[in-house]
């Protein structure tokens, strides 16, 4: 044994002290390597749909239901079923309104805790009493430990268990109990969720997405181009700034800058009315998803500032984009090839006509210089964003949390793609003045991405890494983008529908063929029974598109969470459930609301697909954390040998 082993056993010793304690660990890991390998949750491009994703998290795309079922299949009908369903998604909703209409509460709460404990004893029998534990609400962690894990058909002690059920109702602490077992069975259904990507934008409240997601139980995120956009903005980027605005101003999410997070957009409103006042804005009218409380007044507003915005973003890029001849973007600055006094633009060489030829803050011999105004302007935005509490909670947590890309127990997990020439090559982007490619690539852009919230600021190092974020959102090379261009100059002011085209990476395409699939698990180092669970393009359903792509090698998640995809996709989003038994595919019809999963006891109408069944039941030896538990007790045995040889003491308390 070399001194530096045995100077890391002397560090392990501390934990486990005496030959007892190390051998104790020992039997304790190789036990938990023989349980099943807990239940993964993928969620992907929830876009700010709140209601929705709380109702998947709560009822674990099905996972809930089919427990009940599994347990209660022939005792309880389906109408009993989905009621006690309904109660574990949202114990305090339902109760208040059961308390209302039940006649005798004392024996239906009897009754429901029995239910609820014997499908909660059903959901912790893969788990350890130790993780069960660490699970339980800590007011009420004695109690639940003595249902959970004694056996109640003992006679000793059957009028024990009885007596505890009944303290529990005439103390009026049923009600508390319940919710305490319907939190703790949710939590129990799913053993580690994964976010393939983009929170932010489209729907309206990503920032209580973002709240849930910081109190769930075990989780990763792997990062999107929207999410990629807010934390750029987040950490002092304008252009990614100037993005978030434009975006919320076209979907009418104001009241996310403004109402979620505080931050005053009262600067842009006034700027607007002072520049564009007189200008009807008609192209930058706010899209309409739904019903809006907004008057014409209010609409026509926001119009003005959605214009100003955007003409503030296309000066910002234009910046970039001379400051990095490597993106390869100059056939992006539009501005300089605007004719402003024939009110035409020249585009890959052909002109056409502008819809809107009013620039009031644009220099025609200086098109992407910033007036003093908006200078000002989009600085006093970035204090606020850079200053904003809540905001910075949320993007700090995604970096905590965050990833490009994640290999996870023989999968691979990426929000966009892994850009690819036409030949199926990895397409190479110059970083800091190196060419990388593949993983590589994603590796920097990873890190490059951290560097842009981390550095200081003011430093070269802080300006470049915040370019690259921009370049993330945009970029022909970005793995998160996957499109030769953004075409958001010629949707706002040429009609001519062929200047929108944005081809998609090659990627796109090759997907579909095995081949492509086991080069890039390759990449990564991953065998060919991984797969790669994608989301970022929505999967169009509905025109006969399916998830399932390279022969279930290749699996894409983005069915359409949001409702301005619906009408594409045929359905409203997919999720993905990777449990002992295999994998398996959740479609999911469109949710109504919370008010009616509670009163109606309506659930999301779920389809489940299976992809793949293990042929041994997968335990947690053939997981990620089972090859740590593999390390972890050989390291311990070392340990074990050494306090036998004599290299190292035992330290018993005196």
């Amino acid at each position: 044994m070399d001194a530096d082993q045995l100077k890391y056993l002397r560090l392990l010793s501390r934990s486990y002290p005496t030959i007892a304690s190390t051998a104790t660990e020992i039997i304790n890991l190789e036990a938990i390597l023989n349980l099943p390998k807990g239940t993964e949750h993928f969620l992907s491009d929830l876009h700010g749909e709140y209601e929705a994703f709380e109702q998947v998290i709560r009822n674990g795309s099905g996972v809930v239901k089919r427990k009940i079922y599994d347990v209660f299949g022939n005792r309880l009908t389906d109408a009993e079923m989905n009621s006690l369903a309904t109660l574990i998604y949202y114990p305090e909703q339902k109760l208040d309104l059961i308390s209302e209409t039940t006649e005798n509460l004392d024996l239906w709460y009897r009754n429901t805790l029995f239910q609820l404990i014997e499908l909660c004893i059903h959901v912790s029998s893969k788990y350890t009493r130790s993780k069960v534990r660490k699970a339980m609400p800590a007011d009420f962690e004695y109690i639940l430990q003595e249902l959970l894990h004694e056996n109640h058909l003992v006679m000793d002690k059957s009028l024990y268990y009885e007596e505890i059920i009944t303290s529990i109702i005439s103390l009026e602490r049923a009600s508390e109990f319940i919710g305490a077992l319907s939190r703790l069975i949710q939590r129990l259904v799913v053993d580690h969720l994964h976010i393939v990507g983009d929170v932010y934008d489209r729907g309206p409240y990503p920032d209580k997405i973002m709240d849930s997601l910081m109190n769930y139980h075990s989780l990763d995120f792997q990062w999107g181009n929207h999410d990629m956009l807010w934390m750029g903005a987040a950490s002092g980027s304008r252009v990614c700034l100037a993005n978030v605005l434009r975006i919320s101003s076209r979907y009418l999410n104001l009241d996310i800058i403004e109402d979620s997070y505080g931050i005053s957009i009262r600067p842009l409103a006034l700027f607007a009315e002072s520049n564009y006042g007189d200008d009807p804005c008609t192209a930058f009218l706010p899209q309409k998803t739904a019903i809006t409380e907004q008057s014409t007044m209010e609409i026509n507003q926001i119009a003005r500032m959605h214009k100003a915005i955007a003409v503030i973003q296309f000066k910002l890029e234009g910046e970039i984009i001379a400051r990095h001849p490597e993106f390869e973007m100059e056939h992006r600055l539009l501005l300089s090839m605007i004719d402003y006094d024939a009110g035409t633009v020249r585009i890959k060489g052909k002109t056409y006509p502008l819809k809107d030829t009013h620039f009031p803050t644009i220099d025609p011999a200086n098109p992407y210089v910033l007036t003093p105004e908006e200078h000002e302007l989009i600085n006093r935005l970035v204090s606020s964003f850079k200053n904003c509490e809540k905001l910075q909670r949320h993007v700090s947590f995604l970096y905590a949390k965050g990833s490009m890309v994640l290999t996870y127990n023989n999968n691979l997990l990426y929000h966009g793609c892994i850009p690819l020439n036409e030949d199926g090559s990895f397409m190479e982007m110059t970083l800091k003045g190196k060419k990388y490619a593949g993983r590589a690539l994603l590796e920097q852009f990873e890190q490059i991405a951290r560097e842009g919230y981390f550095r200081t600021s003011g430093t070269s190092e802080k300006k470049y890494a915040l370019d690259i974020v921009w370049y993330l959102w945009t970029g022909a090379t970005s793995s998160l983008f996957g499109k030769s261009e953004m075409t958001t100059f010629e949707r706002y002011f040429v009609a001519d529908r062929e200047t929108h085209v944005e081809k998609k990476n090659a990627y796109y395409k090759l997907r579909n063929e095995e081949k492509i699939c086991h080069q890039i698990l390759a990449e990564f180092d991953l065998d060919s029974s991984g797969h790669i669970i994608n989301g970022h393009t929505p999967v169009k359903e509905g025109n006969g598109e399916s998830p399932i792509k390279a022969g279930g090698k290749m699996l894409v998640i983005d069915g359409g969470f949001s409702p301005a995809y619906q009408k594409t996709t045929g359905l409203a989003g997919y999720t993905l459930l990777y449990n002992s038994f295999g994998l398996q595919l959740v479609s999911h019809q469109p949710f109504t609301s919370t008010e009616d999963a509670i009163q109606q006891e309506t659930d999301i109408l779920s389809t489940r697909q299976v992809i793949e069944t293990e042929t041994k039941r997968k335990l947690v030896r053939n997981t990620d954390i089972g090859k740590d538990l593999l390390q972890q007790i050989d390291e311990l045995k070392c340990l074990l040998g050494a306090y036998r040889e004599g290299l190292i003491k035992e330290r018993h308390n005196s």
